[in-house]
């Protein structure tokens, strides 16, 4: 059985070099929805008893993992060294430095590596995360499988 949430977050970034408007410094209200796999909780006395696992255990999980880091972040390439280098100068400014160029597809794709991790370090290999797809704007998205 799969079931999926979805969260909202706010975050910052450019694409480095990029032909259009991207390279310079903006941001956008990303949705993250996230599918999960498990079995159906049979087990009548049992707190989820006829789900895979809480909607809000999920959420907590992926906020912590994901939201929590990104929200209101400046989400930037380590390899952009004139905006890490400005960012650096800010006193107390949520930066996050990926290893790849912060476009939807390589969001999206962290997103889904850090989920899977954080999955199998919690439920072993019983509940696991088959999808992410990551909205960089409503009619925008990337999705990882």
């Amino acid at each position: 059985m799969e079931i999926t949430t979805r969260m909202e977050f706010d975050a910052g970034h450019r694409i480095p070099g990029h032909k259009s408007t991207c390279k310079n410094l903006h941001g956008h209200r990303y949705a993250l929805e996230v599918t999960i796999k498990g079995e159906i909780i049979e087990q009548e006395q049992a707190s989820e008893f006829g789900m895979v696992m809480d909607f809000k255990d999920a959420k907590e999980l992926i906020k912590s993992t994901i939201v929590d880091r990104w929200d209101h972040a400046f989400i930037v390439y380590e390899k952009d060294q004139e905006v890490v280098d400005f960012l650096n100068t800010l006193k107390d400014h949520k930066t996050v430095s990926l290893p790849k160029v912060p476009t939807a597809e390589n969001m999206a794709l962290v997103a889904f590596e850090s989920l899977k991790k954080a999955f199998k370090k919690k439920f072993n290999k019983s509940i696991t995360p088959v999808k992410v797809r990551l909205y960089e704007t409503p009619n925008n998205w990337a999705d990882v499988s």
